[in-house]
């Protein structure tokens, strides 16, 4: 809570202005006043310590968003996950709150305490609230051994838990229709604690506005989430831990408005049809559960976690009005069940060698099921009959995943340290594809205050498994929803050759950053948007690169805090190897001896904050600009929209009050009313224009207990 936090300095990572809040551990062993308390909370403290050795980010490019950073965000605790990392350097925003790092479309691994959350069917909801963040790392750059699979960022978000007494009770809104309660709250118990936390978020924008309205129509969103932790310490060297967390959200897909069909078609007589009128949604939801057992001693510290995660997305259509302005309306449903087991270990051999090892097995099931209302054509592409058809196209498919590794951290020098090591991958689902994959990380510290990292990893990637549905493109043929072509090679998994190189420097209390990447890829993954249901489909790229340079500055001093953060960047891909029949084919043809951008570049992305104490209050801004996503041009790809700044303002002041603080807050977003495109519906693999938010007015008050 704001009045409990204080500034950490930290020199190790190149990140954001770093807050860290007071150890919540300690606070809950002073207010008891019991020894066994203050021991229980001690042997946490130490467990933690313990849990972080396993996986250290050593080589790689770190950044760090505290609780406290969250806090101080405009918006607060209520900020979505997608907004706050995009104050991360090197991230870029795209529409149905997707991020983009580094030039990857996705690619995104997201972990809670160092354990893997499977991947799920969620598009335009976050599954994770920040309000259940004590930390987030987002993990870039040349990775060691023990991340793999999805390597463009790591997001590992450390959870609360129940050693911080107490709770708050907060409700938040303003414009658009926002309305967002919230809870939370933990407590320990002997040698247990537990903390959990529950929102709703109501709002009129649940997506992006397709044409710039403040209050686009057709645009309401319900969403709710919830999350649970609890711990059992069972002696001073191991640990039981159990997290559960579910996201269940409803949208409204927006209409743009005074459109009539033009197609041609018509369904028992009727033509016209007003586009304001079209009812279409999609209803998108996920629940997970992570157990782990952690056990540590002199030299060894290992954990052996189980996860799961099932996850449900439903598209329901407008079936008359899709048929007149698209010639089909697809009712869809996919599942994605996934279960898996990581088991992780260190090992300290000597005062120069640290051994680190793992073994992660996960399987996946997933179901799709659709059903589509089309008309059939004659061999002029007229329309046959005034009725359409139903076309039924199901399936389901399993994947099992194994990947193992194994790593050295030798300390050559004080100054000096090399962390090496192998990793291997092994997938089973649509193909069959495996890699081994060397991964070598040099840290040199010369002097105070400086850091140099070099790093080269090579990386294997496999297509999102939950999103590939394979339709069967035959039983459209000499229909209204017939495809461009018929070819359709599965997704391939990508390689990748990554070089990664950087540097920190730390005068007084100002850090500086800068680094540098490169990304040589076969089979380069990308996604893309087909059809009315809004279920990204993955796609190859023969070769294709991600390249650029980060900058990075924050300072503190005293009640003043500041962070810029500016990322240069280029992707492009070429030649489509898979899901060819999406594309047109003058498309095709032209890519297939052309590299081109990818529909996500952005060259320039950049973020910037400043936070003012004064007393117990205080005042906040951030910004982020963008210099525009790909639109086509005189080739696909060859043009990006407009760029674009987005400022936001925030002001919080704490009250005394019996029983804890009542904090009152209010926002502006995107103060200047900036209207902007984050899509313009063109481009490769884009489906429809999005815009940015509009200016919107926002309070809230929560009470602390």
């Amino acid at each position: 809570m704001p009045h409990r936090l204080r500034l950490l300095a930290c020199a190790s990572l190149p990140a954001l202005v770093l807050f860290a809040a007071q150890p919540a551990f300690a606070e809950a062993a002073a207010d008891s006043g019991q020894g066994q308390v203050s021991e229980v909370v001690v042997t946490a403290q130490r467990l933690d310590a313990a849990r972080a050795t396993i996986e250290p980010q050593l080589g790689a490019t770190s950044y760090s968003l505290p609780e406290a950073f969250i806090l101080n965000l405009p918006a607060g605790a209520n900020t979505q996950l997608n907004q706050v990392v995009l104050q991360a350097p090197g991230v870029a925003q795209d529409s149905f709150g997707q991020l983009h790092i580094r030039g990857d479309h996705g690619n995104i691994q997201y972990r809670l305490n160092n354990v893997i959350l499977p991947e799920g069917l969620q598009v335009f909801g976050q599954t994770i609230s920040p309000r259940l963040a004590q930390n987030i790392d987002l993990i870039t750059g040349a990775l060691p051994a023990q991340y793999g699979l999805r390597t463009a960022g790591i997001l590992n978000i450390a959870t609360k838990s129940g050693f911080r007494n107490g709770g708050e009770i907060g409700v938040y809104g303003g414009s658009h229709g926002l309305i967002e309660p919230s809870v939370e709250g933990g407590g320990s118990w002997g040698q247990n604690s537990a903390f959990g936390t529950l929102s709703y978020t109501g709002t009129d924008v649940g997506i992006e506005s397709p044409d710039g309205r403040a209050r686009p129509i057709h645009d309401h969103s319900d969403q709710a989430q919830g999350f649970g932790y609890f711990d059992r310490i069972l002696d001073d060297t191991s640990r039981l831990s159990l997290i559960v967390g579910t996201s269940q959200q409803r949208f409204q897909i927006p209409n743009v408005g005074g459109l009539q069909p033009d197609l041609g078609f018509q369904v028992k007589g009727v033509t016209a049809f007003p586009s304001e009128r079209l009812n279409e949604s999609q209803r998108e939801g996920t629940s997970y559960a992570i157990a782990t057992y952690l056990k540590t001693t002199d030299k060894f510290t290992g954990q052996l976690s189980v996860f799961s995660r099932y996850s449900e997305l439903t598209y329901t259509p407008d079936v008359t009005g899709e048929l007149l302005f698209n010639g089909i309306a697809q009712a869809a449903k996919k599942t994605d069940l996934s279960f898996g087991v990581q088991a992780e270990g260190v090992y300290k051999l000597n005062d120069a060698h640290t051994i680190r090892s793992g073994l992660i097995v996960s399987t996946d099931h997933t179901t799709s099921r659709t059903s589509s209302q089309v008309f059939p054509l004659d061999a002029d592409g007229n329309q046959v009959g005034s009725a359409p058809e139903t076309i039924a196209d199901n399936g389901s498919a399993d994947a099992w995943t194994y990947s193992a590794y194994l790593q050295d951290e030798w300390t050559l020098t004080d100054q000096l340290t090399l962390n090496y090591g192998l990793r291997f991958d092994q997938l089973d689902a649509f193909r069959r594809e495996n890699q081994l994959s060397p991964r070598v990380n040099l840290v040199w510290k010369p002097m105070d205050g400086t850091t140099v990292h070099a790093g080269y990893a090579r990386y294997f990637s496999p297509p999102p498994f939950e999103l590939i549905a394979s339709p069967t493109v035959a039983k459209f043929v000499g229909t209204s929803a017939e495809q461009p072509g018929t070819q359709n090679d599965l997704p391939r998994s990508e390689r990748d050759n990554y070089f990664d190189l950087g540097v920190e420097q730390k005068i007084d209390h100002l850090t500086l950053g800068l680094d540098v990447y490169d990304k040589q890829a076969r089979n380069l993954i990308d996604e893309g948007q087909f059809g009315a249901p809004i279920i990204l489909t993955p796609f190859n790229y023969r070769e294709g690169y991600a390249r650029g340079v980060e900058l990075s500055a924050n300072y503190s001093q005293g009640p003043l805090t500041a962070y810029a953060n500016l990322a240069v960047s280029q992707a492009k891909g070429k030649d489509i190897v898979s899901s060819q029949f999406n594309f047109d084919p003058g498309d095709l043809a032209y890519i297939r001896n052309h590299f081109i951008y990818l529909d996500h570049d952005q060259t320039y992305s950049a973020s910037a904050g400043v936070t003012y104490r004064i007393g117990t209050a205080h005042l906040s801004a951030d910004l982020i600009y963008g210099s525009g996503l790909r639109k086509d041009g005189a080739v696909p790809n060859g043009a990006h929209v407009p760029g674009y700044a987005q400022v936001n303002l925030g002001y919080a002041q704490d009250f005394a009050a019996p029983g804890g603080p009542v904090t009152i807050r209010a926002d502006v977003i995107n103060l200047f009313d900036k209207t902007y495109e984050i899509r313009d519906g063109t481009g490769v693999g884009v489906g429809a224009p999005q815009f940015g938010p509009r200016r919107g007015v926002f309070a809230g008050v929560s009470k602390a207990f």
